[in-house]
């Protein structure tokens, strides 16, 4: 080999490479602090950028649809049933549809919650209480359009999964995020929030509401709205009386969330409560 050839080999070895533009590098083990320190400073650094003073949150199922997806969802459902009457697949399918139009009250509520939260806290160029959702479908989905609609600011914080999730398209470009630590996506979720809206979820919305609870239990996190909406579903889901006659919880941490059941009482219980926090 001369030394031209061997030249060439050199410009090309990946140990040439600057170790920040060694993508190879970067995603070895050894890196992962560094890789948790970016994925903690970037979204920082952007939301300080764009003046993201304080954040609302809201968490909630990725499959619920809106109401007239739900309700066009329905009639194909019917029409395929109507072919085959006895198929026991179709009748589940049949279930799910209804269940779905009836849940799209989820969807439209989370969009009026975020119209009304950015219609009365984006004035001026100011960026407090702006909508925060995990960047997907659903109530995401339902949360960063309420905000799109009226031409205000919102957040999406996407995370990496094996089936790859898109951000949903009314999420605002400069504040989209993605993730690959759940860890330091739950700290952006938090860092930022003076309210914390929970609509009727699955796993992940379980998983995002109990860690806020333990946080404000564990006065990790100052005291916020904790709210969840529905209160039929969440009871029927979760006995929280049950953990405090249990004496696994105390009664005080009752007080950690309340129930909603409209937009407005939710926005209402907040602006109440830093009323109240700010002596007015």
């Amino acid at each position: 080999m001369d030394k031209k050839e061997n030249l060439k080999k050199i410009l090309e070895s990946p140990t040439y490479r600057k170790a920040y533009e060694d993508t190879d590098f970067m995603k070895r083990s050894e890196l992962r602090p560094v890789r948790l320190q970016l994925e903690l400073l970037k979204p920082e650094m952007i939301m300080n950028e764009q003046k993201i003073r304080s954040t609302i949150v809201v968490f909630g199922s990725a499959r619920v649809l809106p109401r007239d997806e739900a309700e066009a969802n329905l009639k194909a459902v019917e029409a395929e049933l109507a072919q085959h009457p006895e198929d026991p697949t179709l009748q589940r399918k049949l279930a799910r549809a209804k269940q779905l139009v009836q849940q799209a009250e989820y969807y439209e509520a989370a969009r009026e919650f975020s119209r009304i939260v950015s219609t009365s806290c984006q004035i001026n160029g100011d960026c407090d209480y702006v909508i925060v959702t995990g960047g997907g479908p659903g109530i995401m989905e339902a949360a960063n359009r309420g905000a799109f609609e009226i031409g205000a600011k919102s957040i999406g914080l996407n995370i990496t999964l094996p089936h790859e999730q898109e951000p949903n398209p009314y999420i605002t470009p400069e504040l989209c995020f993605q993730f690959h630590y759940f860890a330091l996506r739950k700290m952006h979720f938090v860092m930022r929030a003076r309210a914390l809206m929970i609509f009727p979820g699955g796993f992940g919305t379980l998983d995002e509401l109990f860690e806020t609870l333990t946080l404000i239990q564990t006065q990790k996190k100052s005291p916020i709205p904790v709210l969840l909406y529905d209160q039929n579903y969440w009871s029927q889901l979760i006995n929280f009386d049950f953990l405090a006659e249990q004496g696994m919880i105390s009664r005080d941490d009752l007080e950690i969330f309340q129930y909603v059941e409209s937009p407005q009482e939710a926005w209402e219980i907040i602006v109440r409560f830093y009323e109240r926090a700010n002596g007015k």
